[in-house]
């Protein structure tokens, strides 16, 4: 017995020894082939599938995605005995040959899960030899990997029909569910498909089907491992004849996320995408699309606050519309960004204490060397606050603005902040970028706005829950509020309503091309782009009438969030009445001086004064100081002949916002006629009042007649003025043309056709204007 043994262990041992040899010769082939990539929202929801070379899909699950009773079908109608063979049962084998020597015919295969594993891992032929080469490779599997790790195997590699492998794909192919979701008559159908996978397609062979799986519902009840009961209502449910489809949700972001799965080889990647919020996006974009003008799209991007994580991405208006380019993806595209660059820049003002939310800024012609930035509607409003210059998206008051950070500055601190600016090749920033003369994409505008509802901290996108969070200081927590408060007064669009209290600002680049609307609630930060892709005008489209409705759809789309704080105001951040012209505090301005009294943001309880004018020919506001005799109450100098005087100031506006004050600021600052005893005709005593000379309404110039290809030196006038003090200032139209320091005139050329208006207004701040006509000789 003893050398029986002996023989018995010996004989094991050597063939332990040559198992391994063999297993070493003939490895087995690697089961984690990566033949498809699969792409899901944050709940496991396919977004999109892609095949492999061959054209196989494959979504790859887990055990613990798949339902319990999908498992016991499959053991109970392919192999009860799973877990205690050892790859073989051998007892299936000798009951399976039997058969066949019986009836001359494959009754029963005979083969275990492992073993059909293992034929998939490595194809045979239907021979003896075969047969023998899967028994091997059978006993390879379990001797390398555990049953969880088999059973996992055939769960991804098991065929269902064309090219469809794994459960999870026949369950969203023929079901239209994940299989996580199967009642007990798909579990059965899907268990018993891989026996005959083309044969019992349900797309083709819906009753072949049924019966097939009806003859595994009658198995799981003669086994006990269902009821009759359980059975009996399962074969009620009829096999459905459903098309394979495959998920086509959020499909340019998908393709963005296969690059990514592809390079950190994994066959299927969870990403931050909401499932429910995409459905509500691409809702919103189904019912405006057919709106659309020719040829055009959208891109919207929705981010969540507090994460950054990447709730909604619509890359196009329809991915399948190729005249709209749906195949390009707008969240990511280079585009001119408009006007949507402002918040920043007054944010970043306030922070370097330029300004607070009702400093003067003046909305006037203006002309800085050959750059002449014009409003969107072509008229010009004089003066304005902070608030209302973003509210209003004007231009020129933002061309202002940018001079003091310089646009190098800006552009680098909005690089710092997220949101990089591209420029043309061997391009500098320059003052067009505040007007969107440069390029960005909607992913860094959003993230940049994000800054605005995270205390001026901007948040990159997070496409998968593991990106490390990604953070960078855009404006201070008081600059970020303020501006957010500003924007959130800008009524919505015609028709929306903006119940979220959502702070947005839209942007329309030149010619029409892209019409931008960025919005940021408590919870989420919303971009929208629409034109066209290949970059053509679309006239009279708008930022915000063309994406100001949609983003409000969007946001309207949303999910109610609650238990996270309501918005507080920073302690830095206070409210202050200030004056106008100074723009300094009520509080610490003499009454007389302050024309006209704003409420104001403050940050950090600086409250800086009007800007000074940064242009050579122009004063800024401030106190001008004059004497009065106070026997009189006029004006005295000097030179004039009276032994008392007393100093007294006046608020000056700045010069360019003179010719567009109303006639009560006016009178606040002319100063008073001098008195009698100053010496007559001196410099300091015009004697009349301020007025254009030989100039009316009924003023007509001639345009010379020029010959074609001649140039046009155009009609040449001197404008002359009376009366008044010191020095002239000429505006045509609103814009400076010049400073007549000698009072003797000054030559101006009018090259154009049109009506013009003159303005000159003195030191002493009297203006006078005089209308004119320009016409040209027929």
């Amino acid at each position: 017995m003893r050398t029986y043994l002996i023989r018995a262990a010996g004989s094991a041992l050597l063939c332990l020894l040559l198992f391994a040899l063999a297993d070493w010769w003939w490895p087995l082939p690697e089961p984690e082939r990566v033949r498809s990539v699969l792409i899901l929202a944050q709940d496991r929801t396919p977004l999109r599938a892609f095949a492999d070379n061959e054209g196989v899909w494959r979504y790859p699950v887990t055990l613990a995605e798949v339902s319990p009773l999908y498992v016991e079908a499959l053991l109970t109608y392919e192999d009860r005995w799973f877990y205690q063979h050892p790859g073989i049962n051998p007892f299936a084998l000798v009951r399976a040959g039997w058969q066949w020597l019986q009836g001359g015919r494959v009754i029963s295969g005979g083969s275990t899960l492992t073993m059909q594993v293992a034929r998939i891992l490595d194809p045979h032929d239907r021979t003896v030899s075969g047969k023998i080469r899967q028994m091997f490779r059978a006993l390879q599997l379990e001797w390398h990997y555990s049953k969880t790790d088999i059973l996992t195997f055939y769960l991804n590699l098991a065929p269902f029909g064309g090219p469809i492998e794994g459960v999870q794909t026949a369950s969203f192919a023929w079901l239209h569910k994940p299989a996580l979701a199967l009642s007990h008559a798909e579990a059965a159908l899907l268990a018993v498909l891989p026996q005959a996978p083309s044969r019992l397609r349900p797309d083709r062979s819906p009753e072949l089907a049924q019966r097939y799986r009806d003859k595994v519902l009658r198995r799981m009840a003669t086994q006990g491992v269902w009821s009759q009961e359980t059975v009996a209502d399962a074969m009620v449910e009829p096999v459905m004849k459903l098309r394979f489809q495959q998920p086509m949700k959020a499909p340019l972001f998908a393709e963005r996320m296969k690059i990514r799965a592809f390079a950190d080889k994994v066959s299927r990647l969870q990403t931050t995408l909401d499932a429910n919020i995409q459905w509500a996006v691409d809702n919103v974009l189904r019912t405006r699309v057919n709106s659309l003008p020719e040829k055009a799209s959208v891109g919207v991007l929705v981010l969540e606050n507090h994460t950054g994580y990447v709730r909604a991405y619509a890359g196009s208006a329809d991915f399948h519309n190729a005249e709209r380019f749906g195949h390009v993806d707008m969240v990511r595209a280079v585009r001119s960004p408009g006007s949507t660059l402002k918040p920043f820049l007054y944010g970043m003002a306030l922070d370097d204490g330029l300004l607070h939310s009702a400093s003067l800024l003046s909305d006037v012609p203006l002309k800085l060397n050959d750059y002449a930035p014009q409003n969107f509607f072509r008229h010009f409003s004089g003066a304005v606050s902070v608030a209302q210059a973003l509210q209003q998206s004007l231009n020129v008051p933002a061309v202002g603005i940018l001079p003091r950070l310089t646009p190098g500055v800006f552009v680098a601190r909005l690089r710092h902040g997220g949101v990089v600016i591209s420029f043309p090749e061997h391009a500098e920033p320059n003052l067009s970028v505040i007007l969107g003369g440069a390029g960005t994409t909607l992913e860094d505008l959003v993230r940049g706005f994000t800054a605005l509802g995270r205390g001026g901290i901007s948040v990159k996108p997070r496409f998968v829950a593991d990106d490390p969070l990604e953070e960078r200081r855009m404006l201070s927590e008081g600059a970020a509020w303020i501006i957010q408060e500003i924007l959130r007064a800008i009524p919505p669009p015609e028709g929306s309503i903006n119940a979220a209290g959502v702070a947005w600002k839209t942007g329309t680049s030149y010619g029409f091309r892209d019409a931008w609307a960025i919005g940021v609630g408590d919870y989420y930060t919303v971009g929208v782009w629409t034109g066209r892709p290949d970059g053509t005008p679309l006239p009279g489209s708008l930022g915000v009438a063309a994406a100001g409705p949609i983003l409000f759809d969007v946001f309207r789309a949303l999910p109610k969030q609650s238990g996270m704080n309501a918005r507080r105001r920073p302690a830095n951040v206070t409210q202050e009445d200030i004056c106008w012209p100074l723009g300094e505090s009520a509080a610490q301005t003499a009454p007389e001086h302050c024309h006209v009294r704003q409420q104001a943001w403050i940050l950090n309880g600086n409250v800086p004064p009007t800007l000074p004018h940064f242009q050579h020919y122009s004063w800024s506001a401030g106190l001008q100081t004059y004497w009065l005799n106070p026997a009189t109450g006029l004006r005295v100098t000097a030179a004039c002949n009276t032994s008392e005087r007393m100093a007294r100031q006046v608020a000056q506006w700045p010069l360019e916002l003179q010719p567009w004050l109303a006639t009560t600021l006016l009178e606040k600052i002319r100063l008073p006629a001098f008195d009698s005893s100053c010496p007559p005709g001196s410099a300091y005593q015009g004697g009349k009042q301020l007025a254009v000379r030989h100039l009316d309404s009924s003023t007509r110039l001639y345009l010379p007649k020029v010959a074609a290809g001649q140039p046009n030196n155009g009609v040449t006038l001197d404008l002359l003025a009376d009366g008044g003090e010191g020095q002239y200032f000429w505006l045509v139209n609103g814009e400076p043309v010049g400073v007549d320091t000698a009072r003797s005139g000054l030559r101006h050329t009018f090259t154009r056709a049109g009506d013009y208006e003159l303005t000159v207004f003195d030191t002493a701040g009297a203006v006078d204007k005089v209308s004119i006509r320009v016409i040209s000789r027929p």
